[in-house]
């Protein structure tokens, strides 16, 4: 039953040949300098009951410096088990403002077994120059199944952070722009800046290589990037890819997408025969199937298909016509 469904999905994999999609220009990059910026710092949390670390040499070392800044001073050893070490990471948004709040995720360190129902205190956020961004604190929501056992050493406080530092990007008053192309090609990289030109009427963009696009800002839209942004990335372009089979062998999955082509070439492979050309077929034993020599690697899986092939078969026919070099295509295995 699994492998006639994995099958079927395979088949749906290498359906008939569409002429490239056109995509939205904001569906296909990303634009220097508008990405999001990982901060990361470490806290407390109390209120556990009796699921906390229960001890430690950083966890009490904490403990002592917090009731410090309280204006106790305590003397002796401290271990509870309703508190816990922790690191709380969050992703700071692009052109975030002072007093904007962000989502936390809250991940145990120490040997807690489980953060419900626990508050993290204020714990500062940094970024990697090392400067605060924001500051964390609130109550902890585990969530998942029976509640929160499944996964009760992480987890989230929604809107647990405000941003008290801003970036200092000046995005308004740039004269270029960046566009980085989120799957590099030639053809695409090409085909955005022809374009971009011709929408805008000049030679504004011009394509360095196959992940980069560089636009200057034509004079009307200076001081007003933000409009800029939102006509070109609406601009539709046709896209291209390289032909390519991705194959999991562990669960049986290919998926192959791009003009994947097959040259003439003979196959055996168990009691499966069959041959790829334009030959005179007389002569030829009943059991080999032929296939037109101009194919395509989906009228291949159709013939395997009337042939009974299972997906442990198309896998190692693909990796052998590969090694043949009559697939043109890459095949990547993950």
């Amino acid at each position: 039953m699994f492998k006639k469904l994995i099958f079927g999905l395979i088949l749906l994999s290498f359906g008939t040949h569409v002429d490239a999609k056109m995509s939205r220009l904001k569906d296909l990059v990303d634009v220097k300098g508008v990405r999001k910026n990982p901060i990361v710092g470490y806290g407390l949390v109390v209120g556990l009951n009796g699921t906390g670390d229960g001890g430690g040499e950083i966890t009490n070392t904490s403990l002592k410096r917090m009731f410090q800044k309280l204006g106790l001073n305590p003397q002796n050893e401290i271990s509870s088990k309703n508190v816990a070490a922790v690191i709380v990471t969050a992703q700071l948004p692009s052109f975030s403002r002072v007093g904007q709040k962000i989502d936390v995720t809250i991940s145990s360190i120490g040997d807690a077994s489980s953060l419900a129902g626990g508050t993290l205190l204020i714990t500062p956020l940094k970024g990697g120059d090392g400067n605060v961004y924001a500051v964390a604190n609130g109550p902890i929501s585990i969530g998942g199944l029976d509640k929160g056992k499944k996964f009760a050493t992480t987890g989230l406080i929604p809107h647990g952070a405000t941003v008290e530092r801003e970036l200092k990007l000046n995005f308004d008053k740039k004269k270029s722009l960046r566009l980085a192309l989120k799957n590099p090609d030639f053809t695409t990289a090409a085909r955005i800046e022809k374009t971009i030109n011709q929408e805008l009427g000049g030679k504004y963009a011009i394509a360095k290589d196959s992940n980069t696009v560089d636009i200057i800002i034509p004079i009307q839209y200076q001081r007003k990037i933000v409009q800029l942004l939102a006509i070109i990335e609406n601009f539709r372009v046709h896209t291209d890819r390289i032909a390519k089979i991705i194959i999991n062998e562990r669960t049986g999955t290919i998926v192959a997408g791009g003009d994947i082509a097959v040259k003439p070439v003979a196959i055996s492979h168990g009691g499966l025969n069959i041959q790829v050309n334009n030959q005179d077929k007389e002569g030829t034993p009943e059991n080999v199937k032929f296939v037109d020599k101009s194919t395509t690697l989906n009228e291949l899986v159709k013939s395997l298909n009337a042939l009974g092939a299972t997906p442990e078969d198309l896998i190692s026919i693909f990796q052998a016509l590969k090694r043949n070099g009559a697939l043109i295509g890459e095949i990547e295995l993950i």
